[in-house]
């Protein structure tokens, strides 16, 4: 006989969340979580690396963030903490091989596992290709590429001990052509062939993926979004009519490196609101 102390629709809601629906359902999402987990997060101060941080935090994993900016650093492991996990900020320099090593013996040192590498340090101002020197040329090389290597070489033997997941974090412009991105978009679609291969070298224990952002309202876009005209372009551009956030980056993110994902490897995610070219018209001029 029903309880008259409990009302009618709360029992009705009871009974659904009994049924084998819910219960499939409960099972799903059970694969999202990251419990016992521990995740290392480059440049996770702000934007889509914080947003990833608190993200992986929300679903229970521990935590190595890593940046430059120490105040703001420490506030992001404060709200993460804030969600009931453990984490560990570590500030330095990340396009680095010791900046990197450091997140890695944090890891080792406070949780003694690494089982998620998020690879998000990276970015180049898009520049005229005869105005881009060697130098900033190499540096969108190194800054994009060379410290997801680095990172995830260094984390390897923590990540295949018990089964691993790295995501790394590319860019539309890595697969469109567009005058300015000489520099930034073949260091992205270099990065989206470093994941391919490290899944090829890291599987069958570790799979390795990642996520491709359109334009994403984040600081880094923030000398664009001061134009409302520009914004507007954007916008206009841009299929789904809006542009992306950093929660939309992150559940991504969170995605391929939860056990939701454990059948996918050297795959890249467009989260790009469907652009198939740059919708940022650089108004860079034809050569003379």
């Amino acid at each position: 006989m029903p309880n008259p102390m409990i009302p009618t629709q709360a029992l009705a809601k009871a009974e659904r969340y009994k049924s084998p629906q819910r219960e499939l359902l409960a099972m799903t999402l059970e694969r999202f979580t990251l419990d016992g987990r521990c995740a290392i997060i480059t440049g996770a101060s702000r934007g889509i690396g914080a947003a990833c941080a608190e993200t992986l935090a929300e679903a229970g994993a521990d935590l190595v963030i890593g940046a430059r900016s120490s105040d703001s650093l420490a506030e992001v492991a404060e709200t993460c903490r804030a969600l009931g996990v453990r984490a560990t900020a570590v500030t330095g320099d990340l396009s680095s091989r010791e900046g990197l090593a450091a997140l890695v013996e944090a890891a080792s040192d406070e949780f003694g596992r690494i089982d998620i590498v998020v690879n998000n340090v990276g970015g180049a101002m898009p520049q005229a290709f005869m105005d881009t020197s060697e130098r900033a040329f190499e540096e969108a090389l190194s800054w994009n590429v060379t410290s997801a290597f680095n990172l995830t070489q260094l984390a390897t033997p923590l990540l295949v001990d018990g089964g691993g997941a790295v995501v790394n974090i590319t860019s539309a412009a890595g697969r469109f052509r567009d005058r300015g991105f000489a520099a930034y978009g073949t260091a992205k679609a270099a990065l989206i062939a470093l994941t391919r291969n490290l899944a090829s070298d890291l599987s069958p224990n570790v799979r390795v993926n990642a996520v491709s952002p359109g334009a994403i309202a984040t600081p880094a876009l923030d000398i664009v979004l001061q134009s409302p005209e520009l914004e507007a372009a954007m916008i206009q551009r841009t299929p789904l009519g809006r542009l992306g956030t950093a929660s939309d980056i992150a559940a991504a993110v969170l995605f391929l490196a939860s056990d939701a994902s454990s059948y996918i490897t050297g795959r890249v995610i467009d989260v790009d609101g469907g652009i198939e070219a740059s919708n940022l018209d650089m108004g860079i001029a034809d050569l003379d």
